[in-house]
């Protein structure tokens, strides 16, 4: 579990003496502040390489449920031989520690690298095997979640959250800008094809290239990031994979596209651990929920370029949460077109590589 990266300014600058307490084995080693997604304030506890501890506190969309979802998955991947970071229980025995009405957590270190991009095919093939491996693991697995949000991926509610901003936000600065593109996608929407006649499957609900761990030889090594562990549609969980994976740039880079050469890999690295229980119906809906996943994300990022209450965001090369969630939702939004335009070839790679 590492991605080090600068400190947001949203975040909480150290780890409370109440809190570090509660693993007396912590006390009094070296905390370094990290930055290990868009949402949790992470720190990494030093020692020795093999006993180094990350401490997380949880965004407060999150409870105490969700410690429950990952104690049950990891423990399942654990035993199907797959590697993921564990919790790490307190002196007296528990997986949590609640601290002025929020939720601590420390999870086992495990050494190596993200990214924020995809840089090469070989990279997207690691991807999309581990993410086959993490699910093989999860099949006949009888698990039902303690948290939710909601769906994770519920793209009726995004763009209603979107429709919301419009009209709570006029005055804001970057209204005009925001609105422009927010018509534009919701006209599109009418397009999406309906997907909610298919199964839903144990899913890691946030595949995105920075959530899964290589090593310095480039294998993938585990996903990370667990919070966004649900039940949803198979081609909305790999199309959220896709989405990331196959565009070689960071997420916030106007000059989004789909590498289909990426693609292409990455299916195939999926395939060689695939699960049994994939239906045709499923494969043929990969490229739709890809589709669909780019919309919503892009209406995400709109609706926070308005509501500049979610999303963290880079202080250093934007003058504003808006402005970085702009640029977000430009990218996915220029992505988005190019999957429109190539996705009789997408199609034909899920064909070819998934059969």
């Amino acid at each position: 579990f590492s991605r080090l990266t600068l400190l947001h300014d949203h975040m909480a600058d150290k780890i409370p003496d109440d809190v570090i307490a509660h693993w007396p084995e912590l006390v009094g080693r070296t905390v370094e502040i990290v930055s290990s997604g868009l949402i949790n304030d992470t720190f990494l506890v030093g020692g020795s390489r093999d006993n180094r501890v990350i401490v997380q506190r949880l965004h407060r969309v999150f409870d105490e449920t969700i410690i429950i979802d990952i104690q049950a998955v990891t423990q399942r991947l654990i035993e199907q031989g797959v590697v993921t970071p564990e919790l790490v229980l307190t002196a007296g025995g528990q997986t949590w520690v609640g601290y002025e009405g929020e939720v601590w957590r420390a999870l086992t270190y495990i050494p190596g690298v993200s990214h924020e991009f995809v840089s090469d095919a070989g990279m997207a093939r690691e991807a999309g095997s581990i993410t086959a491996r993490f699910h093989s693991a999860l099949v006949d697995f009888d698990y039902e979640h303690k948290f939710s949000r909601g769906s994770v991926h519920d793209t009726a509610r995004h763009l209603e959250i979107l429709r919301t901003a419009l009209a709570q936000h006029r005055d804001h600065f970057a209204y005009s800008r925001v609105a422009r593109t927010a018509a534009e996608l919701l006209r599109e929407s009418d397009n999406l094809v309906d997907l909610s006649g298919l199964p839903f499957r144990q899913a890691h609900g946030d595949l995105k290239i920075s959530n899964i761990l290589f090593n310095n030889e480039g294998r993938a090594i585990c996903l990370i990031d667990l919070d966004t562990l649900a039940e949803m549609s198979w081609p909305l969980e790999m199309g959220d994979a896709l989405r990331s994976w196959c565009n070689p740039r960071a997420e916030d880079e106007r000059s989004a596209a789909l590498d289909l050469t990426f693609m292409e890999m990455a299916l195939a690295g999926y395939n060689e651990h695939a699960p049994g229980y994939l239906t045709a119906e499923e494969k043929a809906a990969l490229v739709p929920g890809l589709c669909q996943i780019t919309l919503e994300l892009t209406a995400r990022f709109l609706a926070d370029a308005l509501n500049e209450s979610y999303f963290a965001w880079d202080p250093t090369r934007y003058g504003s949460r808006s402005g970085h969630n702009q640029a977000r939702a430009r990218a996915m939004w220029v992505l988005y077109g190019d999957i429109k335009l190539r996705r009789g070839e997408a199609e034909q790679l899920v064909r070819d590589r998934l059969g």
